[in-house]
């Protein structure tokens, strides 16, 4: 458990990236769960949400 503060203390922008991907993720997927993608799409989905979170950590850090 120290060691989770400590990386959250250290590196803000990932540990907010992190969380910020699994929950998109997660509301990807019950969004779309009925949609019927091949797996080659849910990878590009995922993969452009994860950089989308990733996007959203390093605004929400510019202050």
């Amino acid at each position: 458990m120290e060691s989770m503060k400590r990386f959250w203390y250290d590196h803000p922008v990932l540990s907010n990236w992190a969380i910020l991907a699994v929950g998109m993720v997660i509301i990807l997927y019950f969004s779309a769960r009925h949609v019927g993608f091949e797996p080659m799409q849910w990878a590009a989905l995922v993969g452009a949400t994860v950089l989308l979170a990733g996007l959203c950590a390093w605004i929400i850090n510019w202050e």
